[in-house]
């Protein structure tokens, strides 16, 4: 017998979907039950590597922690990771498997949904309760012929379904509505309530529009979650923080004074969650930047990942940012680049994968030449860094064809990895900065005249803790009984249909 099965849609991208799954797996294991997260197909650059080679998003990263589970790609079987506005690399179970159009997509998705339904099964007959997540809106109607990932998933799986909405956004009641009325008769069958996520204020005050809503629609809404300024870790969008905003809520400073760190916010940035764990730091304020003038106070800039990265090398010269970032170098203060953040930091970068430019000059502030190679590079490293044992995770194309500096880490086999220059810094690896020990030694470094770093910051456990709060919220602000009954049951027989319905 399968296990029992949620899927958790949203009115808009980053309506809660991501936090909700995540806090719906961590109630259910501290009920017991043995949970596994599923996204049928995700579209973002901030990925991680499995421990049998294999990339799937951040966000099922995330909900595998905490359902006390490592990453696998059966939580996660096609993501999308877009290197232009038109065009995605493809990755299925964790490998690449081209690259498509929003056009050349859609014809492959019919195939594509086997692939999940299977997936899903499989998972389903592994664990009590499989908590699934969708992707953008299910009432977008223009791409629900092919859809894989809500209400076609739904379907071809039997999965009830709740939706959520961003109250923050403005007009939730109306996305909550209108999202259902949207769907044809087959589809909203399957919608059996609601949650309101982000709620500021007196919940007494939104009862009135909640039960004009199930009168208008037949569904209760079965949970509505306060906005909550603590949980910022791990965002499944990254860029959702306002341009040029401060990363986290960072602790006042050990010292007399701050560190700051400023970094570029590129168009097709990657893996932009490397920098959160200086944010956790006490006194350490991370800024995303956009424009030349927010580099001019910064003790440390990082230069994180990119999904492109020639383009994304063009984007810091058209804004002045290289100049400003070279300025910065020259003038003796500490840059660190992140994989393709690194690559820009070359002084030659050789691509014919990913941008097709062939030999393009970098940045120059590092003795280092980078060739990209066609197969993606994909691995989970560990070894020794600043005089710490560190572990890591790498994705991606480029390889270092030359260098003429001394490496910052050197591996478990004792191999070379990344470039110590002095103020210069560069590493391949993912995740550096999650080891704590590597991380103090770093800010101990840059730190200017003031600054301390705190002995005691532990990120895996700000980690643990944030995804208890999660756990916590869903516990306390959402109807269990009734949810768990979706899961084990499905959806009511009974629910109305909504007209107009789609027309398709």
């Amino acid at each position: 017998m399968s296990g029992g099965a949620l899927l958790v849609a949203g009115t808009t991208s980053d309506a809660g979907k991501s936090v909700l799954v995540t806090g719906l797996c961590r109630w259910l294991v501290r009920r017991g039950v043995k949970v596994a997260p599923f996204k049928a197909q995700n579209m973002s650059n901030n990925s991680v590597v499995t421990p049998d080679g294999g990339e799937i998003g951040r966000a099922q990263a995330m909900q595998a922690a905490a359902c006390g589970l490592e990453p696998s790609v059966r939580f996660n079987p096609v993501l999308l990771k877009p290197g232009s506005d038109r065009s995605s690399q493809v990755v299925v179970l964790g490998r690449v498997d081209g690259t498509v159009s929003a056009r050349s997509y859609a014809q492959r998705k019919a195939a594509l949904l086997g692939t999940v339904v299977e997936t899903l099964d499989g998972l389903r007959a592994d664990y009590d309760v499989v908590l699934c997540e969708g992707a953008g809106s299910p009432a977008e109607i223009n791409l629900r012929a092919a859809d894989i990932a809500n209400m076609g998933l739904a379907r071809a799986a039997g999965l009830p379904v709740l939706v959520v909405g961003d109250i923050d956004r403005g007009g939730v009641l109306a996305h909550l509505f209108g999202t259902l009325a949207l769907l044809d008769r087959a589809d909203q069958a399957l919608v059996a309530g609601f949650v309101i996520n982000k709620f500021r204020g007196d919940p007494g005050l939104l009862e009135p529009g909640l039960r004009q809503l199930r009168a208008l629609t037949g569904r209760s809404t079965l949970g509505v979650l306060p906005f909550d300024d603590r949980l910022w870790l791990d965002a499944e969008d990254s860029l959702s923080a306002v341009a040029d905003g401060v990363v986290g809520r960072p602790p006042p400073p050990v010292g007399a004074r701050w560190l700051r760190v400023a970094v570029p916010r590129l168009p097709r940035i990657s893996n932009a969650t490397d920098v959160e764990a200086l944010a956790c730091e006490p006194g350490v304020a991370v800024r995303y930047v956009t424009e030349p003038s927010r580099l001019a106070d910064a003790d440390l800039v990082v230069l994180p990942g990119s999904k492109s990265t020639v383009a994304d090398l063009d984007w810091l010269r058209d804004t002045g940012l290289a100049a400003a970032l070279s300025a910065h170098a020259r003038a003796g203060r500490p840059v660190l680049g992140i994989c393709g953040g690194y690559q820009m930091l070359a002084r030659r970068i050789v691509d014919t994968v990913e941008s097709g430019r062939g030999a393009v000059p970098g940045l120059g502030l590092l003795d280092v030449e980078i060739e990209f190679e066609a197969a993606k590079h994909l691995a989970r490293p560990t070894g020794t860094a600043l005089g710490h044992p560190v572990h890591g995770y790498e994705i991606h194309h480029g390889k270092v064809t030359g260098s003429a500096e001394p490496p910052l880490v050197t591996d478990a086999a004792g191999r070379p990895e990344g470039t110590d220059a002095g103020t210069v810094l560069g590493t391949h690896w993912h995740g550096l900065l999650e080891n704590d020990g590597f991380r103090r030694a770093l800010l101990a470094r840059v730190a200017p005249d003031g600054f301390e770093p705190a002995p005691d910051t532990r990120f895996a456990e700000v980690r643990a803790a944030q995804l208890d709060l999660l756990g916590d919220l869903v516990e306390r602000h959402l109807d269990a009984d009734a949810v768990w009954r979706l899961i084990e049951h499905g959806a009511p027989s009974d629910l109305p249909f909504v007209p107009p319905g789609s027309l398709a």
